[in-house]
């Protein structure tokens, strides 16, 4: 397969992400040029939808190790990182000079680039797109659940249900009287404005830009946060992991926060400062965390997370839905089409914040 010679006009794709036959047809409706090499025996089995890596105990024999790297090599393009692996992903770059792009499965896919350690001129030659916008409207679903959670005291109803106690009543948080912080104005950010703003939340969002976006009130730059924390009843993050957002979500930010408020992420998990979370639960500072992501995933057993009264964790599926596929392989035809014919791909990676 290494053999094969550059067909001026179409792009050779090397699927290295599990794709059903159902939709490779897809893909090829949408963008004729695109000639898919795959073979399914090389890939793991998919245990759920959009469950890229497969199961975790399959293995390739070193045969099929072999025919696996040559189709990688032969591609001008390849349809997800191999094996979800960055050091996989460096050797594929390096052992392949046509390669010309590389679409990631993941929203965030621009840690991954980080960890496969590329030099520049390698960041120069290929170009890495991520599937962001495609979990927006799943995730925005999570948010609005988390923050209604919070507003209706999940925790106290879910600990009165257990000891079968009948308290008095008493008067729930109202979504519609409450101002939400969303961190991060992309594809997921502005779903989840839009979906809190239908419930009639003031939503304050923040971007490093001038932007306006609907649903959202008023826009600040991240610097800003712990200025507005004293005035906001709920966080939602949904910002990527790089240098810049790592721990944005700390001490100082919770010590600021109104008493009583409402965490939630489906962002990153390396934006929350897990232990000044912890203490800010404690301290009833952080009334309720809704938590789909985690600093270290899985989230280690020791982790006072798991046992919290005041936490929900989500093991990272806030984002799984049965037509995820389908919107990735869309996405990827619709860039295929942009580079065959000399235009800018959709969500490409910075590589140097790498978001």
């Amino acid at each position: 397969m290494t053999g094969e010679d550059a067909v001026p006009g179409r792009l050779r794709v090397a699927v290295a992400a599990p794709l059903s036959a159902e939709l490779r047809a897809f893909v090829r409706t949408l963008e004729p040029r695109v000639d898919l090499v795959i073979d399914h025996s090389l890939l793991p089995p998919m245990r759920w939808p959009a469950d890229f890596a497969g199961d975790p105990h399959w293995r390739r024999t070193p045969e099929q190790q072999r025919a696996y790297d040559a189709a990688i090599d032969s591609a001008d393009a390849l349809y997800g990182i191999p094996d979800i692996d960055p050091a996989a992903l460096a050797r594929a770059v390096r052992a392949n000079p046509r390669l010309r792009w590389v679409h990631t499965m993941a929203a965030g896919g621009g840690g991954q680039v980080r960890a496969a350690g590329l030099t520049d001129e390698e960041l120069r030659r290929v170009a890495f797109t991520t599937s962001a916008g495609v979990h927006g409207r799943p995730l925005a679903e999570f948010a609005a659940f988390g923050v209604l959670a919070g507003a209706k005291n999940l925790p106290r109803l879910h600990r009165q249900q257990r000891d079968r106690q009948w308290s008095g009543r008493w008067t729930m948080g109202q979504v519609s009287r409450q101002t939400v912080l969303v961190l991060g104005l992309g594809g997921i950010g502005a779903a989840v404005a839009a979906s809190l703003h239908a419930l009639g939340a003031t939503v304050v969002g923040t971007s490093r830009r001038n932007v306006e976006v609907p649903g959202v009130s008023t826009v600040i730059h991240p610097d800003r946060i712990t200025e507005v924390a004293p005035t906001v009843d709920a966080v939602v993050n949904t910002l990527p992991g790089t240098d810049a957002t790592e721990h944005l979500l700390g001490k100082r930010f919770f010590d600021a926060l109104r008493p009583g408020a409402t965490l939630v992420n489906v962002g990153r998990g390396t934006v929350v400062d897990e232990g000044a979370l912890v203490h800010a639960l404690d301290s009833g500072r952080v009334g309720f965390a809704a938590l789909d992501v985690f600093e270290t995933e899985p989230l280690p057993a020791d982790s006072p997370l798991w046992t919290h009264d005041r936490v929900l964790v989500s093991p990272h599926t806030a984002a799984l839905d049965a037509a995820e596929d389908r919107r990735i392989a869309e996405l990827f035809a619709a860039n295929a089409t942009r580079l065959l014919d000399g235009h800018e791909l959709l969500n490409r990676v910075n590589t140097v914040e790498f978001y």
